[in-house]
């Protein structure tokens, strides 16, 4: 007789173990499935995000930023330095270091709540019960009252760039033990500009090659324009409109052939960094007869309680419809394991903050002023710069601005969006506002401390009803 638990999790994500301790937190007897292997043989807890993902991105573009201003902004500071130089090694340590430490955690908070942690690749079969595969390519099958399904996704391949020594992912591209002279990056979303805002740091030449028309098509326009502008300041050479049409490795360099504004084109690359996207992992996930469906994109169809069509059968996270965040993962996870104890729980799927952590950083929640528009919904808008900024100019970090959107009649904040200093901080000061359906008012008579950069926040507030005090009234009406 296999084992029973109430709980399953399949994937030990940022979904996958959050929802797996809080079920065990609600007395629930359960088990996660992972089968990411770590170098010691043994499974390695947090997914993407912690092995390849969210964190060691974030540690290298801290490292590299830090970087950086050691070579062009100490001097605006009265700091003298004479020699700045970069061990890329010792950065990729420090990285590591951190993975490390923070997967080894999860597996101390599984033994401190109870939730058995099962090594090896697990399949949903009928009934839910969950065949699990070890290295070994040993089967054991375990029975669940419910299986929470959280595999997460992996990077989109093309065919005219084949992943290989030279032409990487993005697990790839942050392992590089030396900076490349030139690099390519084909794609110009959240990944491609983090990335290549990493290896510009550090002194390689970057192209960025975006087939769509329009910079950060889901970002406020006017976001988007200001953070393109500080983008290509920094040496970031970024082409809409340009489509790869194949690839082709000689002597050690990825010449890259492209049709653009300009035509069809070449381009030759030391690394060339494929970031179109990412994909749900399906792959041998769900047998013939486990009645799960699957949509037309290949993701699990769920439905607003994550729940697919078989009774006892959830899928959260990069896996399922919705933007492919991990705070949205773990937000999941927590409704799910409360739902499946029997408690009233939801997501507010518009209140869920959205980060680009270059630098500036650009951050936002809610909806941007061309949906509104498309809508037909009418809307006022308040901006404050940080150049008017007391906190950033004493920081030398003047880009940028904040941005409220505004209902014309109810005046309830229906999007806020940032790029500038810290927007990845500030952004959380919009989601609470929101959640609590606050309107710009709200938010113009709080009290803010000074001086902060959350000052611009409550400027921007007050810019919507043409009442800001330290930049020029600008009204706007849609």
């Amino acid at each position: 007789m296999s084992e029973k638990f109430d709980v399953i999790v399949i994937g030990a994500g940022p979904g996958g173990y959050v929802a797996a301790i809080r079920a065990a937190q609600l007395g629930l007897n359960t088990a996660c499935v992972e089968k990411w292997t770590g170098d010691n043989g043994k499974a390695v807890f947090g997914g993407t995000c912690l092995n390849v993902g969210c964190i060691p991105s974030k540690t290298l573009l801290e490292s590299s930023h830090r970087y950086e201003e050691a070579l062009h902004d100490f001097d605006t500071h009265g700091i003298e330095v004479n020699e700045v130089a970069m061990n890329i090694g010792k950065m990729m340590e420090r990285k590591d270091s951190i993975v490390k430490g923070l997967t080894q955690g999860i597996g101390s908070l599984f033994k401190a709540n109870g939730v058995k942690a099962i090594h090896g690749a697990g399949r949903l079969l009928a009934n839910k019960q969950v065949e699990v595969t070890d290295n070994n390519g040993k089967v054991t099958v375990y029975d669940a009252d419910n299986v929470i399904i959280a595999t997460g996704s992996k990077p989109v391949e093309i065919p005219p760039a084949p992943i290989g020594e030279h032409i990487v992912d993005s697990t790839g591209a942050l392992a590089f033990e030396e900076v490349p002279k030139r690099l390519g990056v084909i794609g110009a979303g959240v990944i491609g500009l983090e990335l290549g805002s990493v290896w510009s740091r550090l002194g390689s030449e970057v192209t960025i090659l975006e087939a769509l028309d329009s910079f950060l098509a889901p970002v406020d326009q006017q976001i988007a324009k200001d953070a393109l502008k500080q983008f290509s300041k920094q040496g970031l050479d970024i082409h809409l409109r340009t489509r790869v049409t194949g690839t082709e490795i000689k002597r050690g360099l990825v010449y890259v052939t492209f049709t653009g504004t300009k035509g069809e084109q070449e381009m030759k690359f030391d690394k060339l960094i494929v970031a179109v996207g990412r994909a749900p992992v399906t792959d041998n996930l769900l047998s013939p007869d486990c009645g799960v469906n699957l949509d037309e994109r290949g993701f699990i169809y769920v439905g607003d309680d994550c729940q697919t069509n078989m009774p006892g059968v959830w899928a959260i996270g990069d896996v399922v419809r919705g933007p492919m965040l991990a705070h949205k993962a773990s937000e999941e996870g927590i409704v799910v394991a409360e739902r499946i104890a029997g408690h009233a729980a939801n997501v507010n799927y518009d209140c869920i903050p959205w980060v680009i952590y270059t630098h500036p950083e650009i951050a936002w929640v809610g909806k941007t002023e061309e949906q509104l528009k498309a809508e037909g919904e009418a809307f006022r808008t308040g901006t404050f710069p940080f150049a008017a900024s007391g906190r950033a100019m004493a920081a030398n970090a003047t880009m940028g601005m904040v941005k409220i959107i505004a209902h014309e009649e109810t005046d309830r904040i229906l999007g806020v969006h940032i790029v500038g200093p810290q927007a990845s901080e500030m952004i959380a000061q919009a989601v609470i506002a929101m959640e609590f359906g606050s309107s710009a008012e709200d938010l113009a008579m709080t009290v803010f401390a000074h001086p902060t950069l959350s000052e611009a926040l409550h400027e921007a507030a007050l810019a919507v009803d043409n009442r800001a005090i330290h930049v020029a009234n600008r009204k706007k009406r849609s």
